[in-house]
């Protein structure tokens, strides 16, 4: 068995672990444990050593502006499409899923798969190109959180508020999240031209241990957190198969107008925007939901998020698996457009029924008219 499907293998199993062990846990509070040690210790020690291993090269330059492209294409265009797809951008579940889809974990999902499948110097062209993404994840979807946080006040109240104290409100709490402020003292470092090596040996130590945890802690919580609704479960497989398909389309545009690139950085552009949905945007939208309680009701569905984490990582793989274990067919832009169009079209089928369904809806009421009409000209 290949290293690659045994890592995929044991991530599904710490996920299968986590979800048996939701007997043992009934109490949300303990859940609520488990998510500040990631928030506040995890992750942040993850993106620290992280960011003090990037080495910035002039001829990688472009791949995170590319990078955040995509991530800003993403999201535009899936706000355009969720409404179609049942989710109004003016509810929880609508905002939830506009903040989780357009980013990307390829350090979780993707990574492990390049290394196997492509080498060292592919897994250093997408580390690259992650940078771009984690500007996107970190800060980009943080704001835009914390915006519609504060649109679901009263805007009465809200326009009360003095605009240097919300700003100032903001600011200090991205100051406070410890997320941020390990990014500032990492940019910091590596702005003196220092790196990992730089730190005394005890601190390296306790920070590549706690950021060991990062994989098995969240997928365990992911586990014991899911809640399987076969409702929900239909429509996150849709949006997936969705945001697949935009990410092959994507791809095969990027093929079409690269037709210079080797194969193996052509096999990167596939893959890589086919990574799991990112764990930060959980992050966000789990910070907001300590904030106090707005007066026009929730901004997210923290339960949505999580079962769109849970999906995501098997959905990807497979997906990654597929397009990997085929070399370098997918390569190609036809290959790539073919891929997407297969992806696009149960969304595809869904809003062609929700259109015949509200077409019919509006051909009846017009045929109600004259009956209607009849009925009151006779009564009278």
């Amino acid at each position: 068995m290949n290293l690659a499907l045994q890592k995929t293998l044991a991530f599904l199993i710490l996920m299968v672990c986590g979800y048996l062990l939701q007997r043992k846990l009934t109490d949300r509070q303990d859940l609520r444990g488990i998510k500040v040690v990631i928030l506040s210790v995890v992750l942040p020690a993850t993106i620290f050593l992280a960011l003090l291993k990037i080495e910035i090269s002039q001829q990688l330059l472009l791949l995170p502006v590319l990078a955040l492209g995509g991530n800003v294409l993403f999201y535009f265009l899936l706000r355009q499409l969720l409404p179609l797809l049942g989710f109004e951008l003016t509810t929880a579940g609508g905002r939830t899923m506009l903040l989780l889809l357009p980013s990307l974990a390829p350090g979780l999902s993707c990574f492990p798969f390049v290394l196997e499948y492509l080498g060292d110097e592919a897994l250093a062209m997408a580390a690259m190109a992650d940078v771009g993404n984690k500007v996107f994840v970190l800060i980009v979807l943080y704001l835009l959180a914390m915006s519609w946080y504060y649109r679901q006040f009263d805007r009465g109240a809200m326009d009360n508020r003095n605009l240097r104290e919300k700003l100032k409100e903001l600011g200090g709490t991205l100051l406070r999240e410890p997320v941020n402020l390990v990014i500032l003292a990492a940019l910091l470092m590596l702005g003196l031209g220092l790196n990992q090596d730089s730190l005394p040996t005890f601190f390296q130590t306790t920070v590549n241990r706690l950021a060991a945890m990062m994989t098995p802690i969240v997928l365990l919580f992911i586990g014991l957190a899911v809640r399987f609704r076969r409702k929900q479960m239909t429509a996150i497989l849709r949006l997936l198969l969705l945001r697949s398909g935009l990410a092959f389309a994507f791809s095969a545009l990027a093929l079409t107008f690269g037709s210079a690139l080797n194969p193996t950085l052509a096999v990167l552009v596939v893959v890589f925007p086919q990574s799991a949905v990112s764990f930060w945007p959980f992050a966000h939208l789990s910070a907001v939901s300590q904030l106090p309680s707005p007066e026009r009701g929730p901004v997210f569905d923290a339960d949505l998020a999580l079962n769109v984490l849970a999906f995501s990582l098997p959905f990807s793989t497979l997906i990654m698996l597929m397009v990997l274990s085929a070399g370098t067919a997918f390569a190609q832009p036809l290959a790539s457009g073919w891929a997407a169009a297969g992806m696009l079209v149960v969304p595809l089928l869904y809003v062609l029924r929700g259109l015949d369904w509200k077409w019919r809806k509006g051909a009846q009421a017009a045929a109600q008219k004259p009956i209607m009409a009849l009925r009151s000209f006779w009564e009278e």
